[in-house]
């Protein structure tokens, strides 16, 4: 399919095939029949991405103290690879459309294959011939409204949302400051509430338009402008004022306060910065509030992602019932937008439209996108259905809990076919596919793997597929596959590497190693034991080697040490502690679906303690903090028994002191002592033994695999399922505060219990899954912004612990 994007590192729009998305459990595919440019936000995008690192450094100073952060933690030259690779990434355009459901996930409600939909959403209704759409960010267009009127839909609801905060009714008198396209449909549809409209702008074309639906359109020019409103609303002032410009001065919000009324509702709409003084807020005691892009529900991973409603009778207008009452004042012929279309564009002429967004050479109001090729509703998707109406396997994701070969929850491939076993000593590690595009892949794990030795790397595979095709072409791939199940079935691969969210790894790693390839998984290897028994009995048949990424045992300081430790007298006491640092509220550590910090980091540490003492981990207990919910605690004391009476204790800690390196290792056994300073030196017995750059291991593991896949020794599989084994049973003792044998914790689930007397849910460390749909992932590479000028959620994984 083809699709819009923009580089992040500059440079123009650019239209570029990608292959079609995969879907979740909670998310319709769409095939586009049009989509709206929401100019002001998305040329917002465009010259931030053309600006230099300055500018951008300004405009995103959060992302300058993660860069800062990371240099402190990994070291400057990973912290610059990091960069490099986050500006070679493209960004997805647009986040209003129209289309038809091509494929449905199960856990959508009211959507149906065939069903013309509105789609919402930065990062997921872009200005492509394919879209992969949260269920909740849908809306069934009503019979006799067309697709290209429809694919207004998200952008009025922004207007709309805007006017239920302002919390007027019929005879109100509404003023709106700026009549770009939201300002326009924020007038028309206060018009048709029943309020009176002035609009406030200095361009001609947005006052002509507006007049002509019944606007008292008004040229801005000061105190004469100011005089009309009061004349306007019988001396009074405005009763609420919507300020709908976008731009870099303040003056809009100032302006508003000599609009408005006593006590009148302020509402910022629009992208403004904000140089308030005080006097007149307090004066006419004005209310300011800022509308949040669409409406409750945005930024909101549980309702976006994982497609959770809330009660209409808690929240009546959320973002998707704010797209349904556009579309039904759109049916009841009380809101038209034909007419604002000024510009329309075949998608491959996006590069012009882009142009004229950014010259403003000629005036505008909506700019379209046209998809001919899609036009007729009545047709099938080329390439794309069968003749039941269905999409081939690979447009699909896997979703948590998928075995290979059963029925899978997403509807998925319901049927497998046999294929032969392949074996290592026929498939040799030459040819790599890889699923997973974000910057881990790119800057960490794929500079290791041709550091190793690999060096032809075939095809990659993500669930968004354009960030497939960018990382095939960024980093030397010979293509971009249209889906996983494409990649796995591919025979002339003898490699997959998994670099993709904890929740599919399992699934991902037991397909791969079905079908006879060697198989990289990063850690975590599995989220429960029947996860983990998946993939054990998955390697048993297939043929293919499995590593999975617990590089720290690969360090040259690990390495050393466990051969000074290998001369001690006794059991080993080791201390592992670990200044994690604080991650952003909706970072996917706080997704249960992904197995938070114990699961998805902890057994980092788990596996670097069972190689220092040399002896597996026979019983693990984990204490959690207070905060949240006990599997997603951001603290945490881990204690491991080992099969030879050696102790550790793993301190886990949320916290970053300033002057604090994040990772800490002593061992002691009778007069011995090491120390590991976050893998930067090993003292033995107050001498240096290692000093270096701070190296975790990811290229020596790599040459371990490599040496593996040619036929070297795999004993190391066995000790890497035994420390995922621990770290499943040190998440079984969450519920009960006391010790998990690891063999007694691979016998049945141990229920734990969410920490608070009113959590929902419980999570299953067992045979049992967590009870919340899989939630779709998009790449971590960029940060669209919606209308409301604000960065969207992220919607995946973001860094992994290195």
């Amino acid at each position: 399919m083809r699709q819009v994007v923009q580089a992040a590192g500059g440079g123009e729009v650019r239209v570029v095939d990608t292959p079609i998305p995969s879907i979740g459990a909670t998310e319709v595919l769409v095939e586009t029949v049009a989509t709206i440019v929401s100019a002001g936000t998305e040329r917002a995008v465009t010259t931030l991405a053309r600006s230099g690192l300055l500018a951008k450094a300004r405009a995103r100073p959060d992302l300058v103290r993660r860069v800062a952060e990371k240099a402190k933690a990994d070291g400057i030259g990973e912290a610059v690879r990091s960069v490099r690779n986050r500006l070679a990434s493209e960004l997805p355009l647009g986040y209003s459309g129209a289309g038809r459901a091509v494929r449905v996930g199960t856990a959508v409600e009211g959507i149906r294959p065939g069903d013309v939909v509105v789609t919402g959403g930065a990062g997921w209704a872009n200005h492509a011939e394919f879209q992969a759409v949260p269920g909740l960010l849908c809306a069934r267009v009503p019979a006799g409204v067309p697709a290209a009127d429809a694919a207004f839909a998200t952008i009025a609801a922004i207007a709309l949302h805007g006017l239920r905060l302002a919390e007027v009714g019929p005879g109100s008198k509404v003023v709106v400051v700026g009549l770009g396209l939201i300002g326009q449909l924020a007038a028309r549809i206060a018009l048709a509430s029943g309020c009176d409209v002035a609009g406030v702008d200095l361009a001609d074309l947005p006052l002509t338009t507006a007049a002509a639906t019944g606007v008292r359109a008004l040229r801005e020019s000061g105190d004469a402008t100011t005089a009309a409103v009061r004349e306007w609303s019988r001396g009074r002032g405005a009763d609420a004022v919507l300020i709908c410009a976008a731009g870099r001065s303040g003056d809009p919000v100032m302006r508003a306060t000599e609009f408005a009324r006593d006590r009148a509702q302020l509402v910022v709409v629009g992208d403004v910065p904000l140089g308030l003084a005080r006097a007149p807020f307090y004066e006419k005691e004005l209310a300011l509030r800022f509308a949040r892009s669409y409406g409750p529900g945005r930024y909101e991973r549980g309702y976006e992602e994982w497609g959770v409603d809330y009660p209409a009778g808690q929240v009546r207008w959320t973002e998707g019932r704010n797209q349904e009452a556009v579309l039904d004042l759109l049916a009841a012929g009380r809101l038209s937008v034909a007419d604002l279309v000024t510009h329309a564009f075949p998608l491959e002429q996006a590069a012009a439209a882009y142009d004229l967004v950014a010259t403003r050479r000629e005036p505008y109001l909506a700019i379209r996108f046209d998809y001919p090729r899609r036009a007729e509703l009545t047709e099938p998707v080329e390439g794309a259905l069968s003749a039941e109406g269905t999409l081939p396997a690979e447009g699909i994701a896997p979703t948590r809990g998928s075995a290979p070969g059963d029925a899978r929850r997403a509807g998925q491939r319901t049927q497998q076919v046999a294929r032969p076993v392949g074996s290592p000593g026929r498939r040799r590690g030459d040819r790599v596919g890889w699923i997973g595009a974000g910057n881990f892949s790119g800057s960490v794990l794929l500079p290791a793997f041709r550091a190793a030795g690999f060096d032809r790397f075939i095809s990659v595979a993500s669930a968004g597929g354009r960030s497939a095709r960018a990382f095939a072409d960024r980093h030397g791939f010979q293509g971009a596959a249209t889906g996983v199940d494409e990649l796995l079935d591919d025979d002339d691969l003898d490699v997959v590497v998994i670099a993709t969210p904890h929740s599919t790894h399992a699934w991902l790693a037991a397909a791969a190693l079905e079908r006879g390839r060697h198989v990289w998984c990063e850690k975590p290897l599995a989220l429960d034991l029947a996860e983990l028994e998946m993939v054990e009995q998955a390697a048993a048949v297939g043929g293919g080697v499995l590593m999975v990424g617990l590089n720290r045992r690969f360090s040259p300081a690990v390495v050393t040490a466990r051969r000074r430790l290998a001369e001690r007298d006794g059991p080993l006491s080791l201390v592992y502690r670990v200044a994690a640092g604080p991650v952003p509220a909706d970072h996917w550590y706080g997704d249960r679906v992904e197995g938070g910090r114990l699961l998805g980091e902890v057994c980092h540490f788990v596996d670097t303690c069972a190689t220092l003492a040399g002896s597996r981990v026979e019983a693990a207990t984990a204490l959690p903090g207070r905060r949240g919910e006990a599997l997603l605690a951001e603290d945490l004391a881990v204690t491991l028994r080992h099969v030879d009476g050696s102790l550790s204790t793993i301190a886990y800690s949320s916290a970053r002191p300033r002057a604090c390196r994040k990772e800490m290792v002593e061992a002691f056994a009778g007069r011995r002592h090491l120390r590991i300073d976050d893998f930067r030196e090993l003292v033995v017995d107050g001498s240096s033994e290692w000093k270096g750059a701070q190296d975790k291991g990811h290229r020596a593991a790599a040459g371990a695999f490599l040496r593996m896949c040619r036929g070297g020794a795999t004993d190391v599989t066995a000790e890497l399922i035994a420390s995922s084994r621990a770290t499943l049973a040190a998440a079984a003792s969450l519920g009960t505060g006391l010790p998990q044998s690891v063999e007694a914790a691979a016998t049945g689930p141990a229920v734990i219990e969410p920490a608070g007397a009113a959590r929902t849910g419980t999570v299953r460390v067992g045979a049992g899954a967590v009870g919340v749909p899989a939630a779709r992932t998009a790449d971590p590479d960029s940060t669209p912004l919606d209308g409301a000028g604000l960065p969207a959620a992220q919607r995946g994984k973001s860094e992994p612990s290195l």
